[in-house]
């Protein structure tokens, strides 16, 4: 009987600047046929268009070249393995130029295809004029004045064409993180436009992987149970014709495959997880069922899709000012006293200095004591007010590069002026453009994706036209009558809500993104009774300034938490340490919930 054809995807990068060692690992593991990456976050878009204004061969993820490829494109090209990554930013060609130049000093050949058509920014003159115009999707506010990039988030078609045409290396510019994964299953599975569910499938394969070790153990809520973070293994996909797949990771490496570390995963930064939309499909992950088949061994099933929309996302960057952020620290009794009141003085002293050049106030500063547990607010633990070593963060923005710099000027003068035990001052702080992002939909026939191969252009065949429209929301799901609410004096008591769930945030510009898996499906009701949006709004109120909206996951009985103006701004608008939302998570978890007297067996997790 013929074995199910299994196409083996392992993903090696989930940002430009993760570890070196996932290539080589997964390329020696023998476990995979195919070795993806996923290089690029809206800010790396800046960070690259900026490397290309000074030198004009640059603009690309240069460690993909460097480093990963150095260490693997020999032995991988010799085991058949093809490889996918999105290093390309925003000059796909020029990485591939020094792919090629690297290949020949190897002396090995190879077929390099690019993916190019995701910059937006030669329409951005007609889009100015649009009528209606274009408007930001979170705020609704115009086009920027000037902006620095603007790159429309491509689908996997152009990664599904090169493979086709006998690419062995695919590279290409801005496109969703998933579509260096689908486009593999679309090219090995000979997959249609409306295999909606089978697309839906691909596109989960490829989020779980795409950022790197997050599916294996990284981030996990109960980290102490993961082993041997410093071998822990990169992913792997094992995904089947009907857009199943097995999550697991090289034999022998760190790292933990459950399925909570998936499921962790799988909600990470979805939003509404009945409607995650992407360029080839709309996703609805609510259905989806995880199960354990073996020694970190995960099956996936049961993602559903439906066509996609008429509309690209197009994230832009555009400069807004400048940002400086300097640090000290401070040792002793009453620390973080200590270090507030610097901070202060600091702000009060560069403030009269400004109005004394001429200069307007700091457009927004920030004060943060790390080491007193500031991102709780109210929720901080008392004994974290007295510890005796603290770090001043101070933050401000400002439209003017010189008063910022005359800000990082005055911080290391605190360390023989003010508080005693002031110390770690380190350099003076650097001042850098302030980026925001401004993220608006396309019409998707504006753009016209393309692909080369070795020069040669590669015809991209266009999806039928997409159904547009807003997508439908995700159902209702009646609540379970297994365990009900506990009032107040029947017998319950109050235990952090850690002690029921595993979960992940991350963010999305100023949205942050919480999911939320209880530990036990038994217990989904008594979450969904107390974890309303109403409550985790009121609870995080000291982050949060806009709406909480919860999405139901009844598959892997979770809830996912969508934050609004959550970030101060997000990524490097927020003035926030954690700017990116990656510690509201663990914020959250130590909510009380009430619970049943003796409700936890003795193997359950106890509180920390």
């Amino acid at each position: 009987m013929t074995q199910p054809k299994i196409v083996r995807i392992g993903g090696a990068s989930g940002f430009w600047g993760d570890s070196s060692v996932g290539a080589p690992q997964l390329v020696n593991s023998g476990q995979i046929d195919y070795l993806v990456f996923d290089y690029l976050a809206e800010l790396t878009m800046s960070i690259l268009a900026a490397a290309r204004l000074k030198k004009p061969e640059l603009g690309y993820a240069t460690d993909f070249v460097t480093v990963a490829m150095r260490a693997v494109l020999k032995d991988a090209l010799a085991k058949g393995i093809r490889v996918v990554s999105n290093a390309g930013g925003v000059n796909p060609q020029g990485c591939a130029d020094a792919l090629r130049a690297l290949a020949d000093e190897l002396g090995v050949p190879v077929k390099i295809a690019v993916v190019t058509g995701d910059d937006v920014m030669p329409l951005l003159p007609e889009l100015r004029q649009a009528q209606p115009p274009v408007a930001e999707l979170q705020s609704g506010a115009p086009l920027p004045a000037k902006v620095v990039t603007a790159n429309a988030y491509l689908g996997a078609l152009p990664v599904k064409a090169a493979l086709d045409a006998g690419a062995q290396v695919v590279i290409t510019g801005r496109c969703v993180d998933s579509a260096v994964t689908l486009g593999v299953l679309m090219h090995e599975f000979g997959w249609q436009p409306t295999d909606h569910d089978q697309l839906a499938g691909g596109s989960l394969a490829g989020h779980i992987i795409e950022c790197g070790a997050q599916a294996t153990g990284g981030l996990h809520t109960d980290w102490q149970d993961v082993p041997d973070w410093a071998h822990i293994g990169y992913p792997i996909v094992e995904c089947a014709a009907d857009g199943s797949f097995t999550t697991t990771k090289p034999a022998g490496t760190g790292g933990l495959v459950a399925p909570q570390t998936v499921a962790e995963q799988m909600l990470y930064e979805i939003h509404d997880p009945a409607a995650y939309l992407l360029p080839d499909v709309v996703c609805d992950f609510t259905p989806v069922r995880m199960e354990t088949t073996g020694p970190d061994r995960v099956r996936v099933h049961g993602a559903r899709g439906r066509a996609p929309t008429g509309s690209y996302k197009v994230c832009a960057t555009y400069v807004d000012g400048f940002k400086t952020s300097a640090q000290l620290t401070i040792v002793g009794f009453d620390a973080v006293a200590k270090a507030r009141r610097t901070g202060e003085a600091i702000l009060e002293r560069v403030g009269e200095l400004l109005a004394a050049r001429g200069l307007a106030p700091f457009s927004a500063t920030h004060i943060e004591v790390l080491g007193s547990e500031s991102p709780y607010g109210p929720h901080a633990q008392p004994t974290a007010a007295h510890v005796r070593e603290a770090v001043l963060r101070l933050t401000a923005r400002h439209p003017d590069k010189v008063a910022l710099e005359l800000l990082a000027r005055e911080v290391a003068p605190a360390g023989t002026s003010w508080a005693p035990g002031t110390t770690g001052a380190g350099g003076r702080a650097g001042v850098s453009p302030l980026i925001r992002q401004y993220a608006f939909l396309l019409d998707k026939a504006r753009l016209t994706p393309a692909v080369t191969l070795d020069g040669a252009a590669v015809s991209v065949p266009n999806w039928p036209p997409a159904l547009a429209g807003k997508a439908p929301a995700a159902p209702e799901i009646a609540a379970s009558t297994d365990v009900k609410e506990v009032a107040p004096g029947a017998g319950a008591t109050e235990v952090p809500l850690i002690r029921l769930a595993w979960a992940r945030s991350g963010d999305k510009g100023d949205t942050s993104n919480i999911g939320v898996i209880a530990r036990r499906p038994e217990w989904l009701p008594l979450l969904r009774a107390q974890l309303t949006p109403e409550r985790v709004r009121a609870y995080l109120a000291h982050l949060v300034a806009g709406p909480v909206v919860r999405h139901e996951v009844p598959g892997i009985h979770a809830f996912n938490f969508v934050c609004q103006q959550a970030l101060g701004g997000g990524g490097m608008a927020s003035l926030r340490n954690d700017a990116l939302g990656k510690g509201m998570g663990q914020i959250l978890l130590s909510m009380p919930v009430r619970v049943p007297a003796g409700l936890f067996p003795q193997e359950t997790k106890e509180t920390p």
